[in-house]
């Protein structure tokens, strides 16, 4: 174990290449954001002969880091996909093989993984052609049969002993899988998909950019529009202005540039280290809210604040808290303003 807390502690990753010589590390694993934080720390005359290879999953590899941490230890690294619910990987770059950057490479033995299309009950309808996005499903011994509270298990167990991941993905023609993304990830700009890993590669690709994560920020006229959320490299430095004009400038598709881009100091992460997007998506929702209400509250000499976050019932909700005793008539206006998106809310008086 490399501390209490894991890759959490600031000094595994800052002397990772000091751990890997003096413990002779063979296979170096890792999420994605832990392995492109390596990349800050120099190896200088570190021996790191003993690495056979670098693994990684979770989360999609940018392809640009991928490129570099292979570069920098003269090692693969080898992206794969699993999940929770399927004990391991399913699929693998293959060691001795072409390491194509940015697949998560060739179904293992005794996994089955396909890209489908699926009906309007949820069921498999069809496979989807070569590079061609669609939901990704599997079946083995390695995947579950299911889960212990049952009403978790509709939309996820299908027929056939099938498993619904919630990821998007598609096969090329040499039968490597690449992940897209999360179906509910997907930001929906006018009817128009927008897959958020188009942006968050284009922006890794920028110096100065450590992480990114794109999601969708509520619109009242096109449902969803694209907005990014950078952390940069320490001691980097870069506007969100300047960054914008990266993406326009790299994005093939207009409609993909986000419209708004912030900077964070650290990026908000799961506990293993993956990015934390409701989080992410609960800030935009504030953002959009709280500027439409401003005006409302400045009129009524009132202090209006939204709080976004996750709910049992609506699975997010937005909070509205407003100073000042109950009134109809702002309580009216409130949901006239918001009454547009499909975010639910709810109104507090305090």
């Amino acid at each position: 174990m490399l501390s209490p807390v894991g890759y959490r502690d600031p000094n595994v990753v800052q002397h990772m290449w000091q751990i890997v010589e003096r413990y002779r590390v063979t296979i170096l694993g890792a999420v994605p954001t832990v392995l492109g934080a390596l990349l800050n720390f120099p190896v200088g005359d570190t021996n790191l002969s003993s690495i056979r290879f670098a693994g990684t999953g979770g989360a999609p590899l940018p392809t640009e880091v991928g490129r570099a941490l292979s570069q920098l230890i003269g090692k693969p690294v080898l992206e794969g996909y699993g999940m929770t619910e399927t004990t391991s990987f399913l699929t693998l770059q293959p060691r001795d093989g072409e390491n194509v950057h940015g697949s998560a490479g060739l179904v293992l033995p005794h996994c089955e993984v396909r890209t489908v299309k699926l009906d309007a009950d949820g069921q498999v309808a069809g496979d989807c052609a070569v590079d061609e996005i669609g939901n990704v499903v599997m079946r083995g011994a390695c995947v579950m049969p299911g889960y212990v509270q049952q009403q978790y298990n509709a939309g996820v167990l299908l027929r056939d002993g099938w498993l619904n991941s919630g990821d998007l993905g598609r096969f090329d023609s040499g039968g490597r899988l690449w992940i897209t993304g999360r179906a509910k990830d997907l930001i929906i700009r006018g009817g128009h998909n927008i897959d958020p890993l188009v942006i968050e590669e284009t922006l890794s690709q920028h110096e100065a950019v450590e992480l990114a994560a794109a999601v969708g920020k509520p619109d009242a006229y096109a449902g969803e529009l694209p907005v990014a959320y950078v952390q940069l490299k320490p001691s980097a430095v870069a506007t969100a202005s300047e960054l914008k004009v990266f993406t326009r400038a790299h994005i093939p598709e207009r409609a993909a540039t986000p419209v708004n881009l912030y900077l964070m100091e650290v990026m908000t992460v799961t506990a293993v280290g993956k990015i934390f997007k409701p989080a992410l998506r609960w800030d935009a929702a504030e953002r959009v809210f709280s500027e439409l209400l401003e005006p409302l509250g400045e009129e009524c000499s009132r202090e209006i604040t939204i709080a976004v976050g996750a709910h049992g019932r609506y699975g997010s909700l937005a909070k509205v808290t407003v100073s000042g005793s109950e009134d109809g008539s702002l309580a009216t206006r409130i949901h006239e303003l918001l009454g547009a998106f499909t975010l639910p809310h709810e109104i507090a008086w305090s």
